[in-house]
This record gives structure tokens, sequence and C-alpha cells, in this order.
């Protein structure tokens, strides 16, 4: 009986592949002046209630990740239908970079000092409370300090490799 281990899928076929999961967009920011910065993730989930944790899974090769480190403090917010020039400017496109991903959109700061999207249909204000290294990307632990909420703005979605609006 052969005993070979069944082969890895290579990166690209893995990601084409998740590709099929449809993700809320969120906004991980972090910094202050010509440090901040931020990116989208589609993988921020609840983690525990008690006491108010969430998880992010954060490209140790993004410009983020060694601001986590260091801040120790950071936002993060669901994006809501009208959010996808955020998105945009966030995920890179056009070549923006850092602060200039900030331009176009109202944000508040938060007593920690990070920045929050003012019409976000939910931001948090978070701490680090962990860093768990696996594979490409950090397993971000944050503990949640702060709770926005604004009226429902719809969500914006990530699925076949397209932004996708979920509204009323």
């Amino acid at each position: 009986m052969d005993q070979t281990p069944p082969q890895t899928p290579l990166p690209d076929a893995f990601k084409s592949a998740m590709r099929g999961f449809v993700g809320a967009c969120s906004l991980i920011t972090v910094g202050q002046g010509e440090a901040a910065n931020g990116l989208v993730v589609t993988t921020g989930i609840s983690l525990s209630a008690e006491p108010p944790m969430i998880l992010a899974c954060i490209n140790r090769a993004s410009s983020c990740w060694p601001l986590l480190g260091r801040e120790q403090v950071f936002g993060w917010q669901a994006l809501g239908a009208a959010h996808q020039p955020v998105a945009e400017r966030f995920s890179g496109q056009g070549g923006l970079q850092g602060p200039a991903r900030y331009a176009g959109a109202e944000w508040v700061t938060t007593l920690s000092g990070v920045r929050l999207l003012a019409d976000a249909p939910l931001a948090f204000d978070c701490t680090v409370e962990d860093m768990i290294d696996r594979g490409t990307h950090s397993i971000v632990i944050g503990r949640v300090i702060q709770i926005r909420t604004q009226s429902d703005g719809g969500a914006l979605l990530y699925w076949g490799g397209q932004y996708r609006i979920l509204d009323k």
C-alpha cells in the first residue's frame, strides 16, 4: 500500500479556491502621522465576548504588520455598502500607501489615538493582546476597549475576486 502523503496545493490554486468564500470586508487602521497605515481584511471575526476580543489574520509582508507590533493599538471597522472607494484605497489600488490611504473619508480619533472611519457601521478601538505567527501570516488578537456603532450602512463583501454590496 502506497503511503505517499498527498501533494500540498500550490499557493495560487489555494488563493483561487479561497475566493469562493464570501468575506465581510473589515478595515484595520494603525499608526499616526506619517506612520499611519491600514489594510482591508476579510478574515476578521469575533473571538470572545468575555473579555471582548477579535481576531484577524494579517500577512507579515504587509506594511501594517510591523506597526501593529510596535504601536500595540489598532482600529477595526466593518466596511459598509458605501465604502468600496475606501476599501480600494486601503487595498493599495492606484499605488496609494500609508497616510495617503486616509484621504477622501472622514475619521474620528479614539482615546488610544487610532483613527476610525466616522461612518463605519461598526468600529472597535483595540489593543494588541497577542500576535501568533503561522505560515505567511500573523493571527492578531485584539482586545476591544471601545465600540462605536452607526445606523445600518449595509455591508461590503468580497467574493469571487470582486467587491459586492449587501444593502436593504
